[in-house]
């Protein structure tokens, strides 16, 4: 890569499209609300509703699972009636449930209710806010959903620093603020997204089969392996801080060390290696890269495992740097994908697919990281590193075919010239 300069990196994420800002300043805004309430959900329900943390884990799994099923309809609807606008119901919807956590979740029921809710509107302003960026970015839509994702890691982590400062204080004011807190952010989103374009449907938009994604096997090929790698995004902030904390010597403190790691590098890199991304076959060779460095940055916290403090903290700085190197390829080769295997008259329902493929790998991710490979100890690291290669070795396999089965462009050959140029 080319010299780094903070300052161009970050001047970068800026567009200078004025609807791309818009879109960029609404998706801040929600998700800096976001990362308010995402490590504080269990916590609020012990403190506040006074639940166990059994009964919570239970409330949480549940809305999960069943907000998990609105992905698919949700995108259809974008498609049919318009992204923004079912992006714009959906941060409505997500705010009235963050607010109800504090006026109407007094016990189990309660809190189940609220937060089943609270996790369909999440996923539909997911689903939906990815139909939109597809629309709002055009014909640069992989590039620009790359410079979304390092705002949206930035937005993420100042969340997440902030819910930390109610924490510390640890009282039952602080807690219901950030959840009130998250309620003003989306209803700040829905404000600034009322200033974007309509977009309405494209041209096919009504006459799609609602069961067109599943019935693209390529597609439904390549929503089943990302779901099976969106498995790395869990391994920093799920599996190395228990690896960390009961099987090495390396001080706690590094825990927090290598989340600001990963933050620092997508907020800098992300756009740089997407540029390099942009058709289905560039996609899929991003994958295979990014499963190779995860065999080795996997194996590489495997061996942090019994050895002296020192040698500990610079294995495993060295582990998390190589696997934020790989998220960057993966990411980019997952846009890439997404984009370029599905209709742009069907993104919403294509990406409702690939969304519930992403949201049952991470559902699936506490029972395979923590109960299955942290078990088997060092083997079970590098066993990860390998199945993660594996799927990255297989999707170049499954752009092809995917490739093979959509409608030629013009546009494809002069995409995958101008990505050749900036790799080189």
């Amino acid at each position: 890569m080319p010299r780094l300069n903070p300052g161009r990196a970050l001047g970068s994420l800026v567009p200078e499209s004025r609807d791309q800002r818009m879109y960029l300043l609404a998706a801040l805004i929600n998700v800096y609300g976001t990362g308010l309430i995402a490590t504080a959900m269990t916590l609020y329900a012990i403190k506040v509703v006074h639940l166990t943390a059994t009964s919570s884990g239970l409330a949480l799994t549940i809305a999960g699972l069943v907000g998990m099923l609105a992905a698919m309809p949700i995108g259809r609807l974008a498609d049919r009636r318009g992204p923004r606008d079912v992006f714009r119901l959906s941060l409505v919807v997500l705010g009235t449930a963050a607010a109800s956590y504090v006026f109407l979740a007094h016990g189990f029921v309660s809190y189940l209710i609220v937060a089943t809710v609270d996790g369909a509107a999440l996923t539909a302003s997911a689903t939906a806010s990815v139909a939109l960026l597809r629309r709002v970015g055009g014909a640069d839509a992989t590039t620009f959903r790359s410079r979304a994702a390092a705002v949206l890691n930035l937005g993420m982590s100042l969340g997440v620093a902030t819910c930390g400062v109610a924490i510390e204080l640890n009282t039952v004011t602080a807690y219901r603020a950030l959840f009130l807190g998250n309620a003003l952010s989306c209803l700040a989103g829905v404000a600034v997204l009322s200033r974007l374009p309509r977009y309405e449907p494209l041209p096919g938009a009504h006459k799609e089969s609602p069961l067109a994604a599943v019935r693209d096997r390529p597609f439904l090929a390549y929503a089943v392996l990302s779901g099976a790698m969106y498995m790395q995004y869990l391994v920093l902030i799920l599996l190395l801080p228990v690896w960390v904390v009961f099987h090495t010597n390396a001080p706690r403190w590094t825990v927090s060390a290598f989340v600001i790691i990963n933050t620092a590098m997508v907020v800098l890199f992300q756009v740089r290696v997407g540029k390099t991304v942009q058709t289905i076959r560039q996609g899929g060779a991003a994958y295979r890269k990014a499963g190779v460095i995860f065999l080795v940055s996997c194996s590489a916290m495997g061996l942090a495992g019994g050895i002296p403090a020192w040698g500990a903290l610079l294995l495993l700085v060295g582990a998390a740097v190589l696997h934020t190197f790989g998220e960057l390829w993966q990411s980019s080769g997952m846009y890439a994908l997404d984009f370029g295997l599905a209709p742009p008259h069907a993104q919403g329902q294509y990406q409702g697919l690939v969304s519930t493929g992403n949201f049952t790998g991470q559902a699936l991710s506490p029972f395979v990281l923590v109960g299955l490979v942290l078990s088997g100890g060092r083997l079970g690291l590098v066993l990860l590193g390998a199945w993660f290669a594996l799927l990255g070795l297989a999707a170049p396999a499954v752009a092809r075919w995917g490739e093979r089965t959509r409608p030629a462009t013009e546009a494809d050959a002069e995409v995958e010239t101008t990505a050749e140029a900036v790799a080189g």
